[in-house]
């Protein structure tokens, strides 16, 4: 999951600061990049590897970091950088299994807007947003809301109004999925196929965890922080997604280190593959 290579999205599907009733390049400003850097020994090195790069979004002025949570599981060091050059370390502070937010705290000075939180804000189908990643309008696409609905995956995670967005945007863990008015109403989480039924081909799509969803949260998170369980493991890419949860104590998860279990399911897997 590192990006190491240099990319830039197609100049006629970035965000203009003409088609935007907010200041363009100041709400970019706070998407950040991301890099983990996890032990060899971690139980979600063999899946999700030992370095691990996103992004993440300033959500305060004190260096409060929103991100996804799978970019920090079991992070030993992490490094935030922003689009000017500057670097700071940050500390992973909670990960919030049932939503699948992450919350980093920078441990330097950045000298960065935080973008305001979406609360309130309805979102729905049709609705025209800007999801980007750390880099500026080169890093970040025009894309369009085309669902909100469930979406269940077998490793006891669900989200009752996911949202899905179009075209899909090539490194999306932990970007920003920014509303029509400039402020932030989900990060991204999943690169998927979507449909809506009939005969309509199936498209490829962002699923991003709606920012609805934190404020009930926040406080316990930054407060207790949350439990990274040892036994989720998973792998996020543009051809599969795989994570095995709850590993039985009658195998200790060995049966899930090879493979779906055949004969028996106290490992609990769950995978989809694109044609």
């Amino acid at each position: 999951m590192s990006r190491t290579v240099d990319w830039e999205i197609p100049g006629e599907i970035q965000p203009k600061q003409a088609d935007c009733a907010f200041d363009l390049d100041r709400a970019l400003s706070a998407v950040l990049g991301l890099r983990a850097t996890v032990p060899e020994d971690a139980s979600t090195a063999g899946t999700l590897g030992t370095e691990r790069a996103g992004s993440g979004v300033l959500i305060r002025e004190d260096g409060l970091v929103l991100t996804i949570g799978y970019l920090v599981t079991e992070a030993e060091t992490i490094w935030l950088t922003s689009e000017d050059g500057g670097a700071v370390q940050g500390h992973v502070l909670a990960y919030d299994q049932e939503t699948g937010f992450g919350l980093v705290q920078a441990l330097g000075r950045m000298k960065l807007s935080p973008v305001d939180l979406g609360i309130g804000v309805r979102v729905g189908a049709g609705d025209r947003a800007i999801m980007a990643a750390e880099g500026g309008r080169r890093h970040a696409l025009s894309a369009r809301v085309v669902a909100r609905q469930e979406f269940a995956g077998y490793w006891e995670y669900v989200l009752d109004r996911a949202i899905f967005t179009a075209p899909a945007h090539p490194f999306w863990g932990g970007a920003a999925l920014i509303g029509g008015d400039g402020r932030l109403i989900g990060i991204g989480s999943l690169h998927v196929q979507h449909a809506n039924g009939g005969r309509e081909l199936r498209r490829d799509v962002n699923m991003v965890v709606p920012i609805e969803l934190l404020p009930p949260i926040l406080d316990d998170m930054l407060t207790y922080g949350r439990p990274e369980p040892d036994c989720v493991q998973g792998i996020v890419s543009l051809q599969y997604v795989k994570i095995r949860l709850r590993a039985s104590p009658v195998c200790g998860g060995r049966c899930g280190q090879e493979g779906p279990p055949a004969a028996r399911s106290c490992c609990r897997w769950y995978g989809t593959r694109r044609p």
